[in-house]
């Protein structure tokens, strides 16, 4: 084999893996949004939000399934249903920040991952904040 065609089999196996690398990048990117336009979407999205207390929260071992009701940052609410145990800190925090990835399907969003976040802890001045520490 030649010296020229060398360089193009390589120039084409290192474009190859370029255009891998760039589609499987595009679909691993979540997008975040709100419970209606992930409704819309009818794709995964990131949606942040708060735990609302006053609603039923519930976790059935058997299923391994953790049930609860948060309100998007339009105040839209909407029932939360994850198949995996109930995040540690979940009943221990005060107003409990979340930001759940899912998709909506029959008006309830149906999470695979759900990130708890205690607000609480991040106000004050720094030597408030170390000392919650």
């Amino acid at each position: 084999m030649t010296k020229q065609i060398k360089l193009i089999i390589g120039s084409v196996i290192v474009i190859a893996f370029i255009v891998v690398g760039f589609i499987s990048f595009m679909g691993s990117k979540i997008e975040y949004a709100n419970f209606q336009q992930a409704q819309e979407k009818k794709k995964t999205v990131e949606v942040r939000g708060v735990w609302q207390k006053d609603k039923e929260t519930h976790y059935d071992a058997a299923t391994n399934m953790f049930t609860f009701y948060m309100k998007d940052e339009n105040n839209t609410e909407m029932k939360v249903m994850l198949n995996d145990a109930k995040p540690n800190n979940f009943e221990t925090a005060g107003e409990l920040m979340i930001v759940a990835k899912g998709k909506v399907k029959d008006g309830v969003f149906y999470a695979d991952n759900v990130l708890t976040k205690c607000p609480s802890k991040y106000e004050g001045t720094g030597q408030e904040v170390k000392n919650k520490q």
